[in-house]
This record gives structure tokens, sequence and C-alpha cells, in this order.
């Protein structure tokens, strides 16, 4: 008798187990996506009214699309892929993101810090919201030709590697149309380093199709 119930007690509880553990997926599929986006001025804000930036206008996007989205814009201007990875653990202890758009490295170029570096610490933050359950878009970049072809291949390069190395999706030029269209200089503030307000659409046009399907 106490070994048939001991017998059906387990089966209950591993039953019980299973259905858990089959629960939690759809659990998280059913959370509400909150999209975490780590990046430098060009996220935020920087010489814009605020409000009027792409990630701003990302949330408004959303809204009107009925997408049930949390958007945290977690931007530093002049920061750099190093600083963005002493930052990066905490933000996603406190924000538990769905999606992490990573729009950094573009310092690192101005800067002349080693393209190695920069690669090393882009990798490094995708493993980790990788890790922690979030699904990561990369914007790559590119620098203008005054940084010679060679160094302009191998930093366009780095993003694309990432990428492939850690199955992460990717809008290869954040600033197509921007930076390389024919209006460039009406699209750029007057340091010709910052987009201007008109620009920010542009750039959000670029995001939004690799975010989508993410989203979905």
């Amino acid at each position: 008798m106490n070994r048939r119930w001991l017998g059906r007690r387990d089966c209950i509880a591993a039953l019980g187990a299973l259905g858990l553990a089959a629960a939690a997926p759809s659990a998280r599929a059913a959370r509400a996506p909150v999209i975490l986006v780590v990046g430098d001025s060009l996220s935020a804000e920087y010489g814009l009214a605020r409000g009027s930036g792409w990630v701003e206008l990302l949330r408004q996007q959303l809204a009107q699309d009925k997408v049930a989205a949390t958007v945290v814009n977690a931007s530093i201007s002049g920061d750099t892929t190093s600083g963005g990875r002493a930052r990066l653990a905490a933000l996603l202890t406190s924000h538990q993101p769905t999606h992490v758009i990573l729009e950094l490295g573009g310092n690192d170029a101005l800067r002349g810090l080693p393209l190695k570096n920069t690669q090393d610490n882009l990798a490094w933050m995708t493993q980790q919201a990788q890790d922690a359950g979030a699904r990561v878009l990369l914007l790559g970049m590119q620098v203008p030709p005054n940084y010679g072809g060679d160094y302009g291949r191998r930093f366009a390069q780095i993003f694309q590697d990432v990428a492939r190395e850690k199955k992460a999706a990717l809008v290869p030029f954040f600033l197509q149309g921007v930076a390389d269209g024919p209006d460039a200089a009406r699209l750029f503030q007057a340091d010709r380093i910052h987009p201007t307000a008109q620009a920010q659409p542009m750039m959000l046009a670029n995001v939004m199709p690799a975010l989508k399907k993410l989203l979905r």
C-alpha cells in the first residue's frame, strides 16, 4: 500500500514538473517585449530636442502598430564599447529585456581604439544579453573615407563577424541613406558627426525591418 502510494505520488510530482517545464517557454513567449537600447550619442538625442530621436520614434511606431512593448533607452553620449560593457550587466538585471539593440563602436573608431578590443567587447555584450534570454540586434557602423580604405573595411567587418559568430541580427550600416546619401550635408548637424532631426526617421527605417523579425 505504501509503495503503491509513493509510486503514485512520485508520478504526480514528475508530471507536475513536466507541466511547469512546458509552461515556462510559453510564459516567456507571452511576455510583452522589453527593448533595451544601449548606444552612444546617435541614440541619446545629442543636439536634438527631447523626444525627436530615433529611439523615441521607435516607441511611437510600436504604439502605432499596437505592439505592447516597453522601450528603454540606456544610451550615453560619448560611450564606447568598453563603457557599454562595463554597465551592461546592471542594465540586464534592472530591465530584464527580451530584446537588446547594441549601437556602439563609432566612438571607438573616432578615438582610434584597437579594433580587436571593439570586436571583443561587442561579442561579449552580445553573448551576455543572449545568456540573459534576450535577442540581440547589432547596428553596424562605417567610418568616413579619410580613415583609409583598409581600416574602413576592417571596422565594418567587425559587426558582421560578431553577428555571424553569435547568430545575432544585424543592420549592416545604421546610417545608410544618411551618411552615404545625396543629402548627407543637410542631414548632419554642424559638427558633421551627429544626424539632424530630419535624419532620425531614416535611421529608424534602417532598424525596423530587422527588429520586426526579432519581435515576431
